[in-house]
């Protein structure tokens, strides 16, 4: 049997990052928002994921499930935890001088997004609001839709304390929503 020379069998480092790509760079944008909700701001949630994803990728070969997303929100909680241990308290970074830097904003006018604005900026603010460990679980169950089961493994709780950390977030972001002022609630006129 003649044996073709020319045929060189994949490099377990290449075999390795397909797998990677296939399985992780899909839940890309689920690592985001998890990262941004906690982060509460873009910058932040970007170095959350870069790190995260440097974490991930380093640590691919641990990984036996066979959910990469519940994983990599697992490894994204854990490094903005991380992260925020390392870091200094908002009060002590230094500014933006926004008069020597100003922001170039392209998007549509203010006056074309007002009442659709109010109604998404009122339940960010409510989001933002709520306490870190109730806003990651309401963050993980309705906007990723992740099952009580994977929210108990991406948060390392059990499943009880996570039903009952999501009903207390409902509550709060329901009272939060219903006790604003009457101007507010006043947007379509």
């Amino acid at each position: 049997m003649p044996v073709d020379l020319h045929v060189i069998p994949p490099s377990p480092d290449s075999v390795r990052s397909a797998r990677f790509e296939a399985l992780v760079l899909p839940c890309l944008d689920a690592a985001y928002n998890l990262a941004r909700w906690l982060a509460r701001n873009d910058a932040d949630a970007q170095d959350v994921v870069q790190e995260a994803m440097l974490r991930a990728l380093r640590y691919f070969d641990s990984f036996h499930g066979n959910d990469a997303r519940v994983w990599l929100l697992a490894i994204v909680r854990n490094t903005y935890y991380t992260l925020c241990m390392k870091t200094p308290p908002d009060n002590l970074r230094e500014s933006l001088d926004e008069d020597a830097h100003p922001l170039i904003d392209q998007g549509p006018s203010p006056e074309a997004l007002t009442l659709l604005a109010v109604d998404v900026g009122t339940l960010q603010l409510a989001l933002e609001r709520l306490p870190p460990p109730l806003r990651e679980v309401l963050v993980l169950r309705e906007l990723e839709e992740c099952s009580y089961k994977e929210i108990a493994a991406i948060t390392e709780q059990k499943i009880g304390t996570v039903m009952s950390r999501l009903a207390r977030a409902r509550e709060r972001l329901k009272t939060e929503l219903t006790c604003r002022p009457k101007e507010v609630r006043r947007h379509d006129l």
